[in-house]
């Protein structure tokens, strides 16, 4: 959160340097097929107006510090940095070669989907349950907003769900129950990571 609302005030404080972040992070497809790949990840640390990021980084508040804890800081990291990629990686894949987009939507969606898996597991309790209706109607209303709001780069929250419930899944079958889960964890989402990378590289 301190690293993305970093480069939004530095860009909000000076058109200059508002520019320049756009020109060398944003996600920019025919650049990223030009060799950027980079920006598949880097442009979920710019946004588009205080709105943006505001609701990004509130999800972020609201679903992040509770999952860190469980995990751990590392394998967190790597999964905000996996999704955030998978959702990139999905907006290159399927997108226009002209579209541009910025946002930490892909990370945020990547995070919702990790919930979705915990909460799906947790289905048959009374916590889990409710968990998992209330996380869902939340999906189902951000799932619906590219067809009322323009310029919402869908694939990118698709992507992203995807990527996050993978890696939950990932960890309940790798890492549950093992001493060095939470190594386990970050290795997971540092091979999601590469392989990402990768598939940017030969799309």
């Amino acid at each position: 959160m301190a690293i993305t609302a970093a480069f939004f005030a530095a860009g909000y404080v000076s058109p200059e340097i508002d520019r320049w972040l756009f020109t060398t992070f944003a996600q920019a497809n025919f650049l990223v097929a030009a060799g950027d790949w980079y920006r598949v990840f880097t442009g979920a640390l710019l946004h588009g107006g205080l709105m943006h990021i505001g609701f990004n980084m509130y999800a972020l508040y609201l679903f992040g510090p509770r999952l860190e804890q469980q995990v751990g800081g590392p394998a967190f990291l790597g999964l905000y940095v996996a999704t955030a990629g998978a959702g990139g990686l999905a907006a290159y894949a399927f997108g226009p070669i002209e579209q541009i987009a910025i946002g930490a939507s892909g990370a945020i969606f990547g995070l919702f989907g990790a919930w979705m898996f915990v909460a799906w597991k947790m289905r048959k309790t009374p916590g889990g349950r409710s968990m998992f209706n209330q996380l869902g109607v939340l999906l189902l209303i951000n799932m619906a907003l590219p067809f009322f709001v323009p310029n919402i780069a869908w694939t990118a929250h698709v992507g992203g769900f995807a990527a996050g419930a993978g890696i939950a899944w990932l960890w309940s079958v790798l890492a549950v129950g093992k001493p060095n889960a939470r190594t386990i964890r970050t290795v997971i989402t540092a091979a999601i990571t590469l392989l990402i990378i990768i598939a940017t590289i030969t799309i």
